[in-house]
């Protein structure tokens, strides 16, 4: 009968998966709406704290931009690497390119918001552009950003990038793919998308593109200062401003290799999720058996199966894989790895009980910053 259950259930989910991907929008190549003599001012701004080892690819990646009216502005957020000196160095050459220096952070707010609060300042595009520092974009990025934006009059444009998780720890392999599983299973796109509820909302820090006249109407990263989950912030900001947003499937234009280390996503994804919800310990609790009950006791029942020499039992874990498979075609992530979907959701649900711990103990611990 729990068989049953849960091939009914799981069907009903894969199905549900199938149809809420239809409401993502697929960024695409389009040069229409971009006329010679005519374009605006792009800014693109990145905040950097000890990215040395992500200074030249950054820079060789916005080389290549094709779009012809840009400016850059890097800003140095008191890094104690080289980052400085490879910022001096790759940036000779980039037109309209200014490095500034970091101030010093003030009580309360959050490093990464403070440091995209002052880049802000020193923009004159009509366009903001705010990417991370292990961000590679692809040419034609800016163009594809643009005629979105103006078809569709939207204020912001945000995606989850494609996530190269192939030569990185096993942890980062399990885990980095599932923020795409957590969008297109968990956020209905259609309200994403197509309306201006807050509460449906999301963004990736990454990759965040508004028009200046939302960023300044919605008080920009100072209205949020204090905030972990910045993005979803700014998403839900700009939706109650009035502003019509997008969150779009972004991965033939833009890919960003999070981490490396088993370290770097353990506590990476661990400052994110719980806050990310909320800090409500309700839902982080059904949020865990729910993922405990749909993609790890599958597995189990599998394995009975295998055991048992009875291939009904297997159904169940197939789905899942199924689902997976789906959302990592559409995130051009590793296949193969839709086979581990039981272990990313256990690690997951480890993540969230550490996240919740944390909270209540010591706060999180980022780049050498410690948020409460």
């Amino acid at each position: 009968m729990f068989t049953l259950i849960l091939i009914i259930g799981l069907s009903l989910l894969f199905l549900w998966l199938l149809f809420n991907s239809l409401f993502m929008p697929i960024l695409r190549k389009d040069f229409s709406t971009v006329k010679s003599g005519t374009e605006p001012l792009v800014t693109i701004l990145v905040p950097l704290r000890n990215e040395e080892h992500n200074v030249q690819p950054l820079i060789e990646s916005l080389r290549t931009l094709t779009y012809s009216k840009l400016e850059f502005i890097f800003l140095n957020d008191q890094s104690t690497d080289e980052t400085q000196l490879l910022l001096e160095r790759h940036t000779r050459g980039l037109p309209n390119a200014r490095i500034i220096q970091g101030e010093k952070l003030p009580a309360h707010w959050v490093g990464k918001v403070f440091a995209c609060h002052q880049l802000s300042k020193h923009a004159q595009g009509r366009y903001l552009f705010f990417l991370d520092a292990d961000m590679h974009i692809q040419p034609s990025t800016i163009e594809a950003l643009l005629h979105v934006a103006k078809k569709k009059n939207l204020g912001l444009i945000s995606g989850f990038p494609q996530f190269p998780v192939k030569g990185t720890s096993w942890l980062c392999q399990l885990l980095v793919p599932m923020q795409h599983l957590i969008i297109y299973l968990h956020l209905p796109l259609y309200f994403a998308n197509q309306t201006q509820m807050p509460l449906a909302s999301a963004a990736h820090g990454s990759f965040m593109f508004f028009s200046k006249s939302c960023y300044d109407q919605i008080g920009g990263h100072e209205a949020i200062y204090r905030s972990l989950t910045e993005d979803i912030q700014l998403m839900r900001n700009s939706k109650q401003a009035g502003f019509a947003t997008q969150l779009v499937n972004n991965t033939a234009f833009a890919s960003c290799k999070m981490y490396d280390t088993t370290n770097e996503v353990w506590h990476g994804f661990a400052k994110n999720s719980f806050p990310g919800i909320g800090r409500s310990y309700l839902l982080s609790v059904l949020l865990m058996l729910f993922y405990a009950f749909v993609f790890v006791a599958p597995l189990f029942v599998a394995l009975y199966g295998v055991v048992s020499l009875q291939l009904y039992y297997i159904i169940p874990y197939v789905l899942t894989v199924l689902m997976m498979a789906w959302v990592n075609f559409l995130s051009k992530q590793r296949l193969v790895l839709s086979f581990f979907i039981p272990f990313s959701s256990a690690s997951l649900i480890s993540i969230l009980v550490y996240s919740m711990f944390l909270s209540k103990r010591t706060g999180y611990t980022w780049k050498g910053r410690v948020y409460k």
